[in-house]
C-alpha cells in the first residue's frame, strides 16, 4: 500500500503503515484458530441445528461461484447443515461461474433461490453510476444481495447467515475505495440525476425496511473461515477435488463486469489498483512475501487481447458508444458524498422524531 493507492495512509515512526496495525488488531480479535476455533464452530453447529430443528432450513448462504462462497458450501456440507442457497444474477456471470454454481447445488443437494434482476433496470443503474463518476459501482449488486438475504431470512424464519467474509484474505480495504452498501438514498439520488428507466423491481432496501430488518428481524452473521487457518491455494485444491470447482483466474473474476471494473475502470479513472490491497492482506496473514507481491504488481492488470474483448463486450452490453464510454473514463471522479446520502431516519420521515423522543424517555 502507498499514498497513490490511498492518500489517507499513515505511517508510524518505523515506516509501518496503519493497515498492518489494523490487520493485527482485527486478527487478534477475530481469528480463533486451533482447538478453540474448532470447538467454537462445533458449538455453533449445535446451536444452528437446535434452532432449526422444526424449520426447513438451519441457515442461509450466498453463492457466486467464487472461492470463498464455494468453500462455505463445502464447510456447511461437512457440518450436515440444511442451508437455503441464494444467488444474485445481475446479468454479468461468467460461464465458469455458472458452471461452478451448478456444481455447488449438486454437491449440497440444497434448494437454490436465484434472484434474476431485471436487466434493463440494472443496466440503467450501472450506467447512472458510471455517469455520476462515483467509485463503488459494485454497491448496486451488494445492496440488492443484502436486501434479498434479509427478505428471504424473514420469510423462512432463518436467523443465521453463514458468510465467506474473512480476515485473512479480505480485511484490508481503504475507506476511499468503497461506500456504504445499504444507503438507498445515495442510489435513488444518483439514479434520479442520471437514470432513464423507472425502477419497478430492483430490490431497494428502503430506510424503513432497513430499520425494520436490522432492529426487529435481526440476523446473526457467522464467519467460520475465521475459525481455522485459511490458505487460499489449499482451499482451491480442496474445492476443486471435492466439488469440481474451476478457477476463473483472479479475485472476483467470476463476474465479467467485476473483472473489468477492478482491472480497467478503477485504475483508469480512480488510480486504484485493488491488487495492492489484496496482496497486502496476504502479506499480513503470512501467505505471501512482500517481494513476491511486488513482482506480481509488475505484471499487467489485463492481458491485452482480453482487455480489447472485455471492453468491447461491456461497452456494448451497457449501451454506450466507445466515445461516450471513453469520455466517462477521462472525466473527473466524484465522491458519493457529492450526492444525497442516508443520514438520520428523521431527516426523511419527520413524523418519526417525536416517537424517537418518546422511546428514549421510556427507555
Amino acid at each position: 500500500m502507498d499514498n497513490i493507492a490511498d492518500p489517507d495512509i499513515v505511517f508510524d515512526k518505523d515506516g509501518v503503515c496503519n493497515y498492518w496495525h489494523e490487520y493485527q488488531i482485527a486478527a487478534k480479535k477475530g481469528l480463533i484458530h486451533g482447538a478453540k476455533g474448532a470447538k467454537k464452530w462445533e458449538n455453533t453447529i449445535s446451536s444452528l441445528k437446535k434452532e432449526g430443528k422444526t424449520k426447513k432450513y438451519d441457515c442461509i448462504i450466498g453463492v457466486s461461484g467464487g472461492v470463498d462462497s464455494t468453500y462455505i458450501a463445502y464447510i456447511v456440507k461437512k457440518a450436515k447443515l440444511r442451508p437455503l442457497v441464494v444467488h444474485f444474477d445481475n446479468g454479468w456471470n461468467s460461464e465458469i461461474a455458472v458452471n461452478n454454481i451448478t456444481k455447488i447445488i449438486e454437491y449440497l443437494d440444497a434448494d437454490l433461490y436465484t434472484l434474476v434482476i431485471n436487466w434493463e433496470e440494472f443496466k440503467d443503474l450501472q450506467r447512472a453510476y458510471l455517469k455520476a463518476g462515483v467509485v463503488d459501482i459494485e454497491a448496486l449488486t451488494d445492496h440488492a444481495i443484502v436486501g434479498t438475504l434479509y427478505k428471504l431470512a424473514a420469510q423462512h424464519k432463518i436467523k443465521y447467515v453463514i458468510s465467506g467474509n474473512n480476515i485473512e484474505t479480505e480485511h484490508l480495504l481503504p475507506p476511499r475505495w468503497i461506500f456504504n452498501k445499504i444507503d438507498p438514498i445515495n442510489i435513488i439520488n444518483i439514479h434520479d440525476k442520471y437514470g432513464e428507466v423507472k425502477l419497478k423491481t430492483y430490490p431497494l432496501f428502503s430506510i424503513l425496511k432497513k430499520k425494520y430488518y436490522l432492529n426487529y428481524k435481526k440476523l446473526t452473521f457467522i464467519f467460520p473461515i475465521n475459525l481455522a487457518v485459511y490458505n487460499k491455494e489449499k482451499v482451491k485444491s480442496i474445492i476443486s477435488k471435492e466439488i469440481g470447482w474451476e478457477d476463473y483466474g483472479g479475485k472476483h473474476h467470476e463476474s465479467v463486469f467485476t473483472k473489468f471494473y477492478q482491472n480497467y475502470i478503477l485504475p483508469t479513472k480512480f488510480k486504484i489498483d485493488k491488487r495492492k490491497a489484496h496482496l497486502s492482506n496476504l502479506i499480513c496473514s503470512g501467505q505471501l512475501k512482500r517481494e513476491e507481491a511486488l513482482k506480481e504488481l509488475e505484471l499487467p492488470l489485463y492481458d491485452p487481447s482480453e482487455l480489447i474483448k472485455d471492453k468491447e463486450y461491456v461497452i456494448k452490453k451497457l449501451g454506450f458508444t466507445e466515445s461516450e464510454f471513453n469520455d466517462i473514463m477521462s472525466s473527473l471522479p466524484h465522491s458519493h458524498y457529492d450526492y444525497k446520502t442516508e443520514g438520520p431516519i428523521e431527516n426523511h420521515y419527520p413524523f418519526i422524531k417525536p416517537f424517537k423522543m418518546i422511546y428514549k424517555l421510556l427507555k
